[in-house]
């Protein structure tokens, strides 16, 4: 069989970041704007540091979870630029690195950034 050139090099993040990213995402944005979904009550001293945050910093956590996206944003456009990069070439590989990046963050970038394709030789 062929070696792949690795220009269509792609890996799945791993369940745990996907489950992790995605509930955690999902409930920061719950309480950005949905609080009164969320029965803090019975989170514990998680909930009771979650609801103080909801009654006294609203503003900072609206600004935060924007920021929180604008990253995500930035590491899918890094992730873009890793792609060229590193050789991988074919459009809809580096789409999926871009939308897995976008969605994952780091727990995707990080695969990406540690793709070493191997180099022909130089004679």
């Amino acid at each position: 069989m062929a070696k792949s050139d690795g220009c269509d090099y792609f890996k799945r993040t791993s369940l745990f970041w996907i489950v992790a990213v995605t509930l955690g995402m999902g409930y920061y944005t719950c309480i950005v704007f949905a609080p009164e979904k969320i029965p803090f009550e019975y989170l514990g001293p998680y909930g009771t540091f979650c609801k103080y945050l909801v009654d006294n910093h609203a503003g900072i956590m609206y600004k935060g979870w924007w920021a929180a996206w604008a990253v995500h944003v930035f590491e899918a456009c890094v992730a873009l630029r890793v792609c060229g990069n590193k050789g991988i070439t074919n459009m809809v590989t580096r789409c999926l690195w871009f939308v897995q990046t976008f969605l994952f963050g780091f727990a995707s970038l990080g695969l990406l950034l540690k793709y070493d394709p191997e180099r022909p030789k130089q004679h």
